[in-house]
């Protein structure tokens, strides 16, 4: 596994190492009988009743499609068997350029990259299959899968993905078209993203979303972002120097209108669709957003 994370790329071994901070978040439920406890876990294997049928996704045992309904209709199903209805974490993670940069602690992609490996491994304490996507035409997203090796497969997923820009990158706009197809009813997803790649989204993009699952994302912001010092800041771009003055008013509205402004019309814009939205600074603690989901759980 890879080494202790420099705060610019995310390792393996850091994601791994989070397993801890997932699992000892959430309080003991009530179970059917009223004693405190841990509610009953979903079913293992698979049961022999039929459930239903549904279009296959990714990842969808073969030997299990349902050739009648498919012939019917013209696109492949699969047939769902009472043991298999346990419910889909589905990550998706926005991969734009903005994202590759930080000031405090960590870049803001390392973030994300740990904010997802809290929520596949709080899928795996929870009894879920975890999933996770990117948006890309090329790549295919991780199938839904159970266990600590479906763990293993996203947290793999999140440190490549969070390295650097991808090349292929298309933006959060595909990520969320893959989504919207691979979601089923009672899902839970978590979108990790840059405030600006929400921006640029039609708000019905995240009402369409929340019909099918519980809607949670996370927005990745740095501190000088959102509250940068009142004083001549240097800054390189495309190998020239140049010096801001944010001591300066005008200066100051200038940068809040690019940063923490267009960050506080994206959260607003999620939570009026019925989107769980908040902020995750890159030096605030990976797991400190965790309770929303888990409110989330308890609520599904």
């Amino acid at each position: 596994m890879g080494g202790v994370s420099d705060g610019i790329r995310p390792t393996l071994a850091e994601l791994v190492a989070l397993r801890a901070a997932a699992q000892g978040r959430r309080p003991a439920r009530r179970g059917r009988t009223g004693s405190s406890g841990q509610a009953p876990s979903p079913m293992r294997g698979r049961g022999m009743e039929y459930a239903e049928s549904r279009e296959y996704a990714a990842g969808d045992d073969a030997r299990h499609i349902d050739w009648r309904l498919t012939a019917r209709s013209g696109r492949l199903h699969t047939k769902l068997f009472q043991a298999e209805r346990e419910r889909m974490t589905l990550v998706v993670a926005d991969t734009a350029p903005a994202l590759y940069f930080g000031t405090r602690v960590r870049f803001k992609s390392v973030q994300a990259a740990r904010a997802g490996a809290v929520a596949a491994w709080a899928a795996l304490r929870d009894g879920d299959r975890v999933a996770a996507l990117r948006g890309s035409e090329r790549e295919p997203p991780v199938p839904p899968a159970g266990g600590s090796r479906g763990v293993l497969r996203v947290l793999d997923a999140l440190v490549r993905w969070y390295a650097g820009p991808p090349a292929d990158d298309a933006g959060l706009g595909v990520a969320l078209d893959h989504a919207q197809r691979l979601l089923r009813p009672g899902a839970r997803l978590l979108v990790l993203a840059d405030p600006a790649s929400v921006e640029a989204l039609p708000p019905e993009r995240w009402g369409a979303l929340t019909m099918h699952a519980r809607v949670h994302v996370l927005l990745l912001v740095d501190p000088l972002e959102m509250s940068p010092p009142r004083r001549l800041l240097p800054f390189e771009c495309d190998g020239r120097r140049l010096q801001l003055d944010l001591a300066a008013d005008a200066q100051r509205e200038r940068w809040h209108a690019g940063f923490a402004g267009v960050a506080e019309a994206a959260m607003a814009r999620l939570r009026a669709r019925g989107v769980d939205a908040r902020l995750l600074p890159c030096n605030a603690p990976s797991d400190s957003w965790l309770g929303a989901l888990d409110a989330i759980g308890r609520a599904a």
